[in-house]
């Protein structure tokens, strides 16, 4: 059974959830969402709603985006 987007998710597309592989054009590479969360950097002070924390499949140094950015994998 599938949870519940919490409603600050409600405006994404149905395929930005946590789990989904995506494709960040900035990097152009795939990767997984870790979360979907609020967030301000601790070092700009600037606040980005509904970030979007990404990770290499396999592993490695997560990256966050802003919710408009990450496309669906097959819109290379």
């Amino acid at each position: 059974m599938k949870t519940p987007r919490p409603a600050a998710h409600e405006t994404l597309p149905a395929w930005l959830h946590e789990g989904a592989r995506v494709y960040d054009p900035g990097r152009d590479r795939e990767a997984i969402v870790q979360a979907i969360a609020d967030y301000e950097d601790p070092g700009t002070r600037r606040f980005i709603r509904n970030a979007v924390f990404l990770r290499p499949e396999g592993g490695g140094m997560e990256w966050i985006v802003e919710p408009g950015i990450p496309r669906p994998p097959d819109a290379r």
